[in-house]
């Protein structure tokens, strides 16, 4: 019983110490806001300085720098897509070393300095990917067993071989499609590689349409055939009306499939499928475009820091001669 007055005493030397700290810590805020003040009231001139340099400077930036985004949607075909990105890949390595010559002589790039970025990534479309593939189907479903289904749709190896990509590129000039798209997707479509895939591909796609049409044109030959005849037996006719219902259920399968094939030979007459393009989208994220606000709050950012140490280095001095 005789601890408690102690207690009570620790308690509030306690709370008296830390009110004070409480209030000097505000007090020291207060005095380097003050401080502050003074430092700006100083160097007023200067601060003005600054901040109009800064606006000029970079208003003048703002008007003659500008990054232009360009995006074209491509569908590889033949199985092309390890070799689409590795092209984009080498064009990306190109510009990171200022290669410029390989952009202008190899690519036909018409102004390689203005030509800053290029960058690939996948369009996420599981529909696509496994829309008639069985085989996609059935690699998803067995991933999917092993894990996360979104991990897996979005992972390289998965997604690298979706039907369509996204070619991103950024210019620091107005481009058209003379000067770098055309250029570009000419490039992409030059290997010999995939010039003897592609017609080999494209002849059995017509071998099997012209096949297609022989066995519709059998199957027509056949109902006409049957609409000649009578209706003498009810169970021969029933049973004909069965294997007809057949026949006829093959030719709509055929006429899809005839659909599908033209589809696919207007869509195979590249290696590298150009399905859209957006040209010169002004980029105006990060500091593009901003940096008539920027350039003022950094310089005067890097003026205080200097008064920072040119305090700190007096202060220092003042105790070595001390």
């Amino acid at each position: 019983m005789s601890t408690t007055p102690q207690n009570t005493d620790n308690q509030e030397i306690d709370l008296s110490q830390i009110s004070k700290k409480i209030g000097g810590f505000f007090e020291n805020i207060s005095t380097k806001i003050f401080k502050a003040f003074l430092f700006f009231k100083r160097n007023i001139i200067w601060v003005g300085i600054l901040l109009a340099l800064g606006v000029v400077i970079g208003i003048y930036l703002d008007k003659n720098t500008k990054v232009y985004n360009n995006e074209i949607i491509v569908c590889p075909n033949f199985g092309s897509n390890d070799y689409l990105y590795a092209k984009i890949e080498l064009i990306n390595a190109k510009i990171l070393e200022g290669d410029t010559l390989f952009l202008k002589e190899v690519i036909g790039i018409k102004h390689p300095k203005k030509f800053k970025s290029i960058k690939i990534t996948p369009i996420t479309d599981v529909y696509k990917f496994i829309d008639n593939k069985e085989q996609n189907f059935e690699m998803i479903k067995l991933l999917a067993e092993d894990g996360d289904i979104k991990k897996i749709v979005n992972e390289s190896l998965t997604s690298k071989n979706y039907p369509y990509h996204l070619i991103s590129y950024s210019t620091t000039k107005l481009t058209s499609n003379e000067e770098t798209l055309k250029p570009l997707l000419n490039y992409l479509n030059n290997s010999d590689y995939y010039k003897v895939i592609q017609k080999e591909y494209v002849n059995n796609i017509k071998i099997k349409i012209v096949q297609n049409d022989s066995i519709i044109s059998q199957i027509d030959g056949l109902l006409n055939s049957f609409k000649g005849k009578g209706n003498g037996d009810k169970t021969v006719y029933y049973s004909e009306k069965s294997q007809l219902s057949d026949v006829i259920k093959t030719k709509d399968l055929l006429v899809y499939e005839q659909g599908t094939h033209r589809l696919e030979l207007v869509n195979l007459d590249t290696i590298i499928k150009e399905n859209s393009s957006t040209l010169n989208i002004r980029n105006v994220k990060n500091v593009n475009g901003k940096l008539k606000l920027v350039l003022p709050v950094l310089f005067i950012f890097l003026f205080v820091l200097v008064g920072f140490f040119k305090s700190y280095y007096r202060k220092q001095m003042a105790k070595l001669n001390s």
